[in-house]
């Protein structure tokens, strides 16, 4: 799978973004690998639980800025990158989620749709979609405000503000906080524990709590695609990933 490790451990699938010399930068390739290691997990009877987390210093730090310039998402029914998000919400076996290090965009979005989160103390989140000139995605712009208030969810979608873990943890976005050390062992503890509890309970018990949030989920994930792939041609855009290339500031101030 390249960048993207598969482990089956006591019933645990541990899901490995491995490339830890770009702090695990996600391309196309990447999120269809990830998409297929969660389905396979998902349909594979001997996995009762999925373990999602980022080899290295790094959980991920969101697109691969130059993967993306190279491959937007214009002519395609399915980007890559919605196929995984896709995936994981609709996934039907419990999601446990290690993070450390950068958490970016993709990072972060994810994690609302996972069951349990751990964090290492040196864990940064951040959500810089408006700064490339585009929207969050998966269905944050519901997700986030009905968690932690409109006010707050500004301050992170809009602001892009980075947060800690601890912030995190205080956001309800994270269960607990822990050294970087113990992060791994803490999430594959929790893991475990959901493993050694009755499987079709467990399923039915997750879809019972998504169940009343289902529709409005599905219509942000859809609205959000539609407005993102109108947004990707739009001059902010052009401008946010040209600066990028460019190594400089963008300059949003022409637009109105």
């Amino acid at each position: 799978m390249g960048h993207i490790q598969t482990e089956l451990e006591d019933d645990v699938l541990r899901i490995t973004i491995d490339r830890p010399e770009k702090k695990n930068a996600l391309t196309g390739t990447m999120y269809d690998a990830l998409a297929d290691a969660v389905e396979q997990g998902d349909a594979n009877p001997d996995v009762r639980v999925m373990l999602l987390h980022g080899n290295g210093d790094s959980f991920t730090a969101g697109n691969d800025l130059e993967d993306f310039v190279a491959n937007q998402w214009k002519g395609q029914a399915m980007p890559p990158a919605v196929r995984f998000i896709t995936t994981v919400v609709h996934a039907t076996k419990p999601i446990v989620a290690a993070v450390q290090g950068s958490a970016v965009g993709v990072g972060v979005t994810i994690l609302l749709h996972c069951d349990l989160v751990y964090a290492a103390d040196n864990a940064k989140l951040m959500m810089p979609f408006v700064n490339l000139g585009i929207v969050p995605e998966a269905a944050s712009t519901v997700l986030l405000p009905l968690q932690i208030g409109h006010q707050l969810a500004s301050e992170l979608l809009m602001l892009g503000t980075p947060i800690s873990a601890q912030r995190g943890y205080e956001l309800r976005i994270v269960n607990a906080v822990v050294a970087p050390g113990a992060l791994l062992p803490t999430a594959m503890n929790a893991a475990q524990m959901l493993a050694e509890k009755p499987a079709a309970a467990l399923r039915a018990t997750k879809a019972l709590m998504k169940k009343a949030g289902t529709a409005e989920i599905e219509r942000a994930l859809r609205e959000e695609v539609e407005v993102i792939a109108e947004r990707l041609g739009s001059p902010e855009t052009r401008e946010a990933l040209t600066a990028f290339q460019q190594k400089r500031k963008p300059n949003f101030r022409q637009f109105r």
